[in-house]
């Protein structure tokens, strides 16, 4: 199987965008992530999935960490916790007891460790939601390897030609 043509595939999939975010004041660190889902209600579980390639594996292990998930006007937050930095980006953060949190985000779920499963070239990370807050707006989205907002998304989306893979 083409695993670039697979990805075209999930990619179709428009999907929202969190930045996973863990650490102490002054070590701050997180990951953009879209494989992010609620799992549970009682217990409240939420789940993100994480390239077994990334320095975030080992850091997360065991740790508590801060789901975020981003409004529309964060896209250069998304692109910087991808890895691509954002010249002249200023990151407004405030710190919990559980990590810290990115200020203008949609949603924080703060959670503590309640399990993890290999996945593959990935690693599932099964969270307790300890608190969470939202905001009313609109919310970044993911789609065929853009981040666009609702309106976008309406305007690319268009005629497709049909692909099949084996």
């Amino acid at each position: 199987m083409d695993a670039r043509d697979l990805r075209n595939c999930y990619g179709r999939f428009t999907t929202g965008v969190t930045v996973v975010t863990w650490g102490a004041k002054e070590d701050r660190s997180g990951i953009t992530v879209n494989s992010f889902t609620s799992v549970s209600l009682d217990p409240p579980l939420i789940l993100v999935s994480i390239d077994k390639g990334t320095k975030a594996i080992q850091a997360l292990e065991n740790t508590p960490f801060i789901v975020n998930i981003l409004s529309t006007g964060q896209e250069a937050i998304a692109w910087q916790f991808a890895g691509k930095q954002q010249q002249g980006l200023q990151i407004d953060w405030s710190q919990t007891d559980i990590g810290p949190k990115l200020e203008g985000s949609l949603a924080t779920l703060e959670c503590t460790p309640w399990e993890s499963f290999d996945a593959g070239d990935h690693v599932l990370y099964l969270g307790k939601v300890e608190q969470y807050e939202y905001t009313n707006g609109d919310g970044l989205m993911f789609f065929q390897g853009k981040f666009l907002n609702s309106i976008e998304v309406e305007n690319y989306i268009g005629e497709q030609e049909v692909t099949h893979g084996n």
